[in-house]
């Protein structure tokens, strides 16, 4: 039975979340009139959605299971708060039945759909069994309770390989492998059931067929109480890294107005087979022939939700809180038109040269971008704190366009337009992933990395010109800097000596001997800069000193700069003597002066040091003092930002000693043990890095 509208008005939104999603379901509850109320851990105080909330209260230390996976926490802060609803967002306890039904027995509204609903949606086995039911196209597997391992050996073989193993529990990538033969599937199912009781509090599995090189498909569906189902047209996520969405796009580069009414027909009866309520999204995969199947349903707003909205015009948060006040849907099925293309990028702190390995830290810088055609929805400001606790999505930038190619081009220039100095970020990656000829044309599949993107997930060379470009930028900024500390100095006389012009060395940590590069000053605002023979010419005609996006004291430039006569716009800081972050010509740089800094060798490094690659819980050791270890094998697992992180030896040697023990917390480069090398004709480096044994997101 529907409840009554007027038994749901509430005037007060508590959003239990963090980050960008928080902010962004805070502002349309404001807009709406609504008190809206935040949640934070001990490690999020000054995070930016706290700022924003009318009222905020803290729920408990960092690691999630303490804080924001707590429910008793979270009605607790709706108690203190005076909350009488509760949005969810995405993530944590957004598609936890049991939290569903704990808000309305606290007599708080939940902002989603019924915990039943929840729940079965929320299991991939049941959820498949009734979409089989209801007659919805499905890929052919293996959704039983028998989890035992002959069980799943023997339906592996029946399905055919490849099969994916998937957490019948979770999304988001956590919990999934794809395993090509039989020999590779004991061990897929060890390392797929072990991530998904971390992720999600349970180990139940299913297989499904491998179908290669789909695109993947997801329709909006939304549904009120008075039974009106409809869905907002769909979005393209196909360009997938390990299972986990990079890039989302609306409408479907490929989708037809038949292929849209089957497919979404298709959706609405996945919403309505179940009693939904609220808005959801199913998922299907599109083969190339046009055929498709159902994959999954989430029960919640989804991480690109802004693409759809970018296309319909409509807000699906004021649309969830009009349906949990027991509202009708305002528009039927007829209504919906699509509008143009929309494009999101998901930007993460992490580095794509070291395998997208999590990068924390403090942002030095966060510039976004702005202008026609493009929304951000952020998490972090400049001074932000990037935790290993929780997940390194720090934002989501959009373009729109009246067309597809309009609306690409445009986010490849915000991303252009967009500065995160201090941690590691995806940001090149993703203008690559954009300027890329196969994703310009719409032909895309979820193999799309893999096949087009591999060759440039590491750090391309830095060329001369652009270390020329940031040593006159820094020299440039070191020059003003003094300058304004000066009394009565002449600018004519900066940079001058009576010994003549001064030349100024900088010499760079980098990953090669780039030696040494001398600045000397040629005119106002020219540098030649010099590395060996070679001789660059820098011109920077103009810039803006002060750029800054909030309340911090940080600041950046946008500089025009002119490297040997070729013009680019880049943006720089330096944060402090002998450090700049650059970013010019799609590449961020961040580059330490070492002279500056007076930096000698680190004579710590080497010797077969195994660090921790970032803070997080050390689940495992799988040596001990004594053992032999070749270069590849995995040594620890390490749990951080909601994944599990493999640590494997890069050279072959002896473990010498072990100085942590699993169950412990260890920050970044904090020493696990120590690998004494084979005797060998060459030398390797003695260093360790880390694999990823899954990916990080929101269940998306």
């Amino acid at each position: 039975m529907s409840r009554m509208s007027s038994m749901n008005r509430f005037g007060s939104i508590l959003v239990a979340n963090r980050g960008e999603i928080a902010a962004r379901v805070m502002r349309t509850a404001r807009s709406m009139g609504y008190r809206t109320i935040a949640v934070h851990s001990e490690a999020d105080r000054g995070a930016p959605h706290v700022k924003l909330a009318d009222d905020a209260v803290e729920i408990g230390p960092a690691p999630v299971s303490e804080s924001y996976l707590d429910i008793e926490r979270i009605l607790d802060a709706a108690r203190q708060s005076g909350a009488e609803a509760v949005h969810p967002g995405y993530g944590f306890l957004s598609e936890n039945g049991d939290f569903a039904r704990a808000c309305e027995a606290a007599g708080l509204v939940f902002i989603g759909p019924t915990a039943d609903a929840i729940d079965l949606m929320g299991n991939k086995a049941e959820a498949k069994r009734r979409m089989i039911e209801a007659g919805v196209p499905c890929v052919p597997g293996y959704e039983e309770t028998d989890q035992s391992l002959d069980v799943f050996v023997r339906e592996a073989a029946r399905i055919g390989y490849p099969v994916m193993v998937k957490a019948a529990a979770g999304g988001g990538g956590r919990g999934m492998r794809l395993v090509a033969d039989a020999g590779e599937l004991p061990d897929a199912l060890v390392m797929a059931r072990a991530e998904a009781e971390s992720a999600f509090g349970s180990g139940e599995l299913i297989l499904e067929k491998a179908i290669e090189r789909p695109r993947h498909v997801e329709f909006q569906v939304f549904a009120d109480e008075h039974g009106a189902t409809i869905h907002l047209g769909e979005r393209d996520c196909s360009v997938q890294r390990r299972h986990q969405k990079v890039v989302e796009e609306a409408p479907c580069p490929v989708m037809t107005p038949e292929l849209r009414e089957r497919m979404g027909a298709a959706a609405v009866e996945a919403a309505r087979a179940i009693g939904y309520r609220g808005a959801g999204t199913v998922e299907f995969l599109l083969d190339e022939n046009g055929d498709f199947y159902f994959l999954e349903m989430n029960t919640r707003l989804q991480v690109e939700h802004p693409v759809t909205e970018m296309v319909t015009g409509l807000d699906l948060v004021e649309m969830q809180i009009r349906t949990a006040q027991g509202e009708p849907l305002v528009i039927d099925q007829s209504d919906v038109e699509l509008s143009g293309h929309a494009v999101e990028v998901r930007l993460y702190a992490e580095d794509p040269s070291a395998d997208f390995l999590p990068s924390t830290g403090i942002v030095d810088l966060w510039l976004p971008p702005s202008g026609d055609g493009v929304r951000v929805d952020a998490g972090i400001e400049s001074g932000s704190e990037i935790s290993p606790f929780y997940d390194a999505m720090v934002a989501k930038i959009i373009g729109y366009g009246e067309t597809r190619d309009l609306a690409r081009r445009r986010l490849l220039d915000a991303l252009e337009r967009t500065a995160l100095f201090g941690v590691r970020s995806n940001r090149d990656f993703l203008m690559k992933v954009l300027a890329n000829d196969c994703f310009a044309a719409g032909g895309a599949t979820t193999a799309f990395i893999a096949e087009e993107m591999s060759a440039v997930a590491s750090d391309a060379p830095v060329t001369r010109e652009r270390i020329a470009a940031a040593a006159a930028i820094q020299y440039d900024h070191e020059r003003r800097h003094w300058a304004s500390r000066a009394v009565h100095a002449s600018p004519e006389l900066m940079g001058w000596s009576s010994s003549g012009i001064l030349t100024t060395p900088y010499q760079y940590e980098l990953s090669s001997d780039a030696g040494e590069f001398r600045v000397t000053p040629t005119g106002v605002n020219q540098y030649d800069v010099t590395h060996g023979p070679a001789t660059t010419r820098v011109e920077i005609p103009a810039c803006t000193p002060e750029v800054t996006t909030d309340a911090s004291s940080a600041c950046g430039q946008v500089v025009e700069v002119h490297v040997d006569g070729k013009g680019y716009r880049a943006i720089a800081m330096v944060p402090e003597a002998g450090r700049i972050h650059l970013s010019i010509d799609g590449e961020t740089l961040t580059l330490r002066n070492l002279i500056a800094a007076g930096a000698e060798e680190d004579e710590a490094a080497g010797g077969g040091r195994v660090t921790a690659p970032m803070h997080g819980m050390l689940l495992e050791i799988v040596v001990r003092s004594g053992d032999s270890v070749r270069k590849g094998d995995r040594i620890a697992v390490l749990e951080a930002m909601k994944m599990r992180h493999e640590i494997t030896a890069e050279i072959d040697g002896t473990v010498r000693t072990v100085h942590r023990e699993a169950g412990v917390q260890v920050g970044a480069d904090e020493l696990i043990l120590e690998i004494e090398e084979a005797t060998t004709d060459t030398d390797t480096p003695d260093t360790a890095t880390a694999e990823r044994a899954g990916d990080q997101g929101e269940n998306a």
